[in-house]
């Protein structure tokens, strides 16, 4: 968990679901109204399903130096890292890799491609290992928690931040689908992605929480939420 003061001149911008489309998150760079003081939180799921998830992390890792950025992980980088044979208790589901859009992932850095075909012998780009390996939890900010999934049920009463983030497992930060409809007394809002609607909507549930998961990847936009305004922008 990381933890920044909210400036009052300065924005800070929320990124649902990328899913490996490049082509939907360049668009929507180039429409927001970015300034350089402005700062960008990626919640996770950067990757699988789409056609480039090898180009979304160029461009992540790009966006890294150019501005201030918080990136999350997600569910699907957790079981990349896993399938990968790396070993943290963030990181699991690698057997569901392949059936979750991972074979998208796998050609774009031509895992298939290789004549020496073991699974240990494949390597990341050290770039995409660097960053995959430094994805976060959870990180907090001003008046925002900012989870890829959720938190743990049990702790969403107990009226303490930090011990609800403690509390909560890696299984709740990148699998929960519930606690982002619920009420909580944790004195922030929750913002989240992971769960798109039906209709690929924003999942508003204020003050509680603010799911941008839109569904991107199954033909819904991509969004960003600016806060503290809480401005939506889509492509």
């Amino acid at each position: 968990m990381r933890a920044l003061r909210l400036h009052p001149t300065d924005m800070l911008y929320a990124f649902g679901d990328i899913h490996g489309d490049l082509e939907k998150l360049d668009e929507l760079l180039e429409s927001l109204p970015l300034e350089k003081d402005d700062r960008l939180v990626f919640l996770g799921d950067y990757i699988d399903r789409g056609p480039d998830s090898v180009g979304v992390i160029d461009r992540l890792i790009e966006l890294g130096s150019e501005y201030e950025c918080v990136f999350l992980l997600g569910n699907h980088e957790s079981m990349f890292l896993d399938f990968l044979g790396w070993t943290d208790e963030a990181y699991f589901g690698g057997d569901a890799f392949l059936m979750n859009g991972g074979d998208r992932t796998l050609a774009g850095y031509g895992y298939f491609d290789r004549v020496e075909t073991s699974r240990e012998s494949f390597r990341l780009p050290k770039a995409h290992e660097d960053f995959l390996l430094g994805l976060v939890l959870s990180h907090v900010e001003g008046d925002y928690l900012f989870v890829h999934a959720g938190l743990s049920l049990d702790h969403l009463r107990c009226g303490d931040l930090a011990y609800a983030l403690r509390k909560s497992r890696p299984e709740d930060l990148l699998w929960n689908r519930t606690a982002g409809d619920l009420p909580h007394d944790l004195g922030i809002t929750m913002i989240y992605g992971h769960t798109p609607n039906e209709d690929f909507g924003v999942r508003w549930n204020c003050p509680f929480s603010i799911g941008v998961d839109t569904g991107a990847v199954y033909g819904g936009p991509l969004t960003a939420i600016r806060l503290p305004d809480e401005a939506v922008f889509q492509v």
